[in-house]
């Protein structure tokens, strides 16, 4: 058995927003997920903007305060106790490389602050050491210590944003959609140093993206999500070859084919209508109002996510029906 790194158990997180004089509503983005993570592997996590991928990984590691649930670090619940102790060990590589670097320090000073916050250098030449050790492992050089943000492409400023994750040597990382801001000519070269650096390092990542290609090309396991809730986990490619969540089922046909004669031969499931609101869900299943196999059971009833066959989870009351 695998040992787990990360354990997320019945996942709540929900933005206040005010719906008149003395009413308050509240955005569900993130509603009961639970699910967990093995060390040394990558986790998945992919669905439509807004779907809650984002404040998911955020909530994970208290940049939101989660409104229920339990995260479960190394065997520790970590939910509700001081986390500046895990901030060496869990670390975040953000979607935007443009908003994400300070744009008045330089990448030495960017890269390096983690170091000084946890006192992790010995002293002034180690630092140094340290910083340019870090630039040297994601692809820069010594000389781009000296120099600011604006004066870096895409691709290299989001080098320098896995360098400072790097540097405090964490166990987990959270991969916001490092590459969906970046040339597709670029993104494998990310992804590749990604898979390089969990092999030299040992680290463990949940990786969250729009690009199932990519998802299904780094990850061991991944989990759908649709509007605040997991709809559906298994083996990557358990996932691609048999999905049984109609959702997923959707994705999936949508993932472009290089061969124009199996693309035209290939059936697209188009959803009809838009993602509600997350203020004002649907009653019952979330996907009730887009799922082609929906019944009147499926608006009285929340689904279970269960397991269907070995690691194979999914959340759907028609599972085998279509």
């Amino acid at each position: 058995m695998s040992e787990k790194l990360l354990e997320v158990e019945h996942l709540q997180q929900y933005f206040p927003v005010k719906g008149g004089m003395f009413k308050t509503n509240y955005v569900q983005a993130v509603d009961d997920v639970s699910f967990y993570i093995n060390k040394g592997e990558t986790f998945g996590l992919v669905g439509e903007s807004g779907c809650g991928k984002t404040t998911t990984g955020r909530t994970i590691l208290r940049l939101y305060e989660p409104t229920g649930g339990k995260i479960i670090y190394d065997g520790v619940d970590v939910t509700h106790v001081d986390f500046a102790p895990y901030r060496k060990k869990m670390q975040i590589v953000f979607q935007d490389p443009y908003a994400s670097l300070d744009s008045r320090m330089t990448v030495g000073d960017i890269v390096g602050e983690p170091i000084d916050i946890h006192h992790i250098a010995a002293n002034k030449n180690d630092r140094n050491d340290r910083i340019l050790a870090l630039l040297e492992r994601v692809g820069l050089n010594s000389e781009h210590a000296n120099r600011y943000p604006h004066e870096f492409s895409g691709g290299q400023r989001q080098r320098i944003g896995i360098a400072r994750a790097l540097a405090v040597n964490p166990e987990f990382i959270v991969c916001d959609e490092p590459i969906s801001a970046l040339d597709v000519s670029i993104q494998a070269q990310v992804v590749n140093m990604f898979e390089d650096l969990q092999q030299e390092m040992g680290l463990t990542y949940l990786f969250i993206a729009h690009d199932l290609a990519i998802v299904k090309h780094i990850s061991n396991r991944i989990g759908v999500m649709y509007l605040g809730k997991l709809v559906e986990l298994a083996d990557s490619n358990t996932l691609y070859a048999n999905p049984i969540h109609p959702y997923t089922q959707s994705l999936l046909s949508s993932i472009p084919i290089p061969d124009p004669k199996a693309s035209r031969s290939k059936k697209r499931i188009v959803l009809q209508g838009d993602v509600p609101s997350p203020l004002n869900p649907p009653s019952g299943c979330r996907f009730r109002t887009r799922c082609p196999y929906a019944n009147a059971h499926c608006a009285e009833a929340v689904p279970e996510f269960k397991e269907y066959e070995s690691g194979h989870f999914a959340a759907c009351h028609r599972i085998g029906e279509f």
